[in-house]
């Protein structure tokens, strides 16, 4: 079974050349930064799937239990009759959405966008099977960077799920809700999962577990520098960390040096130093607050008018609609 609609807004070399600008800014800045697109290759992707089974890693788990709970309750406040999910990837979340918009009585599309054309393809047929009547429309895009391609058709509900929104920096993250409320007729519907902010043991151990799952992850991100830019990192030369840093209120995932190196990245014409113990950041995980949410939505332009958790308040769904 094929995908019924695929509309293709990002070629691999779109991709990559994305991936190489972001690589020669991050490589030569003080401190150096990854984007954490560059942990999500096939071998990424893996691991990060073992990561969310693991008993440390509760975002997963935390927001398939508000989700279960709510979606009936989120599905009725939207009033859509088409899903849009941004960074859908597996799509494994979204049979929650789409069952409780059936039930409401307004389900008719289906638009996952994902910046990866192999993961629709796998994701996608299986729920086109599960719903035989649902209007199925992918798009390969980057959301962060082209809203513009989100098909306009139906009532929509923009769902980012797993605490992506997290993942930008403050005035990316402003940035990036301001341009989604450009987009958004008044009255249609967002809905943002966020990690909540709690203890500094929990929140490490998540991106840190006993079983060095999230430092192989951390790790591979080495791996695919060597194979996209033909760079000669040595893995074995670097440290996976997560810190907590309360200030930013925020985890990060950085790699430190275990000693001097010089990196060769011939595809960007370029050789990089580490100084024993320099630290490059390969993510961030920015953790909320209720009042944080409700305050960065309205400044995009949103109303904040509901707010869903699981039973341990570890996770939260806000529904927000353009005003």
């Amino acid at each position: 079974m094929s995908l019924p609609a695929l509309d293709v807004h990002l070629t691999t070399a779109d991709a990559d050349a994305a991936l190489r600008d972001d690589a020669r800014r991050g490589l030569t800045a003080s401190p150096k930064v990854l984007s954490p697109q560059w942990l999500y290759d096939a071998r990424g992707s893996e691991l990060f799937e073992q990561i969310t089974a693991l008993p440390e890693y509760y975002p997963f788990a935390a927001e398939r239990e508000a989700l279960a709970e709510h979606a009936d309750a989120i599905a009725r406040a939207a009033a859509a009759d088409t899903l849009v999910e941004l960074g859908s990837g597996s799509s494994s979340k979204t049979p929650v959405l789409l069952d409780a918009l059936d039930r409401a009585g307004t389900l008719r599309r289906y638009v996952p966008v994902d910046v990866s054309p192999s993961a629709l393809e796998e994701a996608v047929p299986g729920l086109v099977e599960a719903y035989p009547g649902l209007d199925v429309h992918g798009v390969v895009a980057d959301f962060t960077r082209d809203l513009r391609s989100i098909p306009h058709d139906g009532r929509r509900l923009v769902a980012l799920l797993g605490g992506t929104l997290g993942n930008f920096e403050p005035g990316d993250r402003q940035a990036f809700l301001a341009a989604l409320a450009d987009e958004l007729d008044p009255g249609e519907a967002f809905l943002v999962g966020t990690d909540l902010v709690k203890d500094e043991a929990t929140l490490v151990a998540a991106y840190d577990d006993a079983q060095g799952v999230t430092a192989a992850f951390d790790l591979n991100t080495l791996s695919v520098l060597n194979r996209v830019l033909g760079a000669d990192f040595d893995r074995s030369g670097f440290d996976h960390l997560a810190v907590w840093v309360p200030q930013s209120s925020r985890i990060e995932m950085r790699l430190r040096a275990r000693r001097p190196m010089r990196v060769r990245v011939p595809e960007l014409d370029l050789e990089v130093d580490f100084a024993e113990g320099e630290e490059m950041r390969t993510e961030i995980s920015t953790k909320f607050t209720r009042e944080r949410v409700r305050d960065e939505l309205a400044a995009a332009g949103f109303s904040h008018d509901g707010w869903f958790t699981d039973p341990q308040d570890r996770f939260a769904l806000s529904l927000a609609v353009r005003r």
